[in-house]
């Protein structure tokens, strides 16, 4: 009877000790991937960080200019303008009969 017994301690111990390795294999798991996005989300902002303000052709640092009153940047290197949202159309709206509003169709 007492030899039972132990056995039955001893299968008592081994499934607790199971559920505890499950257990740390989960947390293990959870807190590499949570290194892992921390990790990526980092090189993404820093990569961010490099590329701002440059040159998307040959990526020397941008500088801004005004044409027709509207700010965009341009790339003294290579000569690239490089306009943001809504800019290419303020230029076209403001000089109404030149070529980019004629390109554009807006031409009165």
């Amino acid at each position: 009877m007492p030899d039972e017994k132990d056995r039955l301690g001893d299968k008592l111990r081994d499934v607790e000790k199971a559920r505890e390795d499950k257990y740390f294999a989960e947390r293990d798991r959870t807190l590499l991937q949570k290194l892992k996005t921390d990790a990526a989300g980092k090189q993404e902002q820093t990569l961010k960080e490099l590329a701002r303000m440059r040159c998307p052709k040959c990526g020397e640092h941008l500088t801004t200019t005004k044409h027709l009153n509207v700010t965009i940047d341009e790339c003294l290197a290579c000569r690239g303008m490089w306009l943001d949202k809504g800019e290419l159309e303020e230029i076209a709206r403001r000089e109404i009969n030149g070529w980019l509003a004629r390109y554009l169709g807006r031409s009165g």
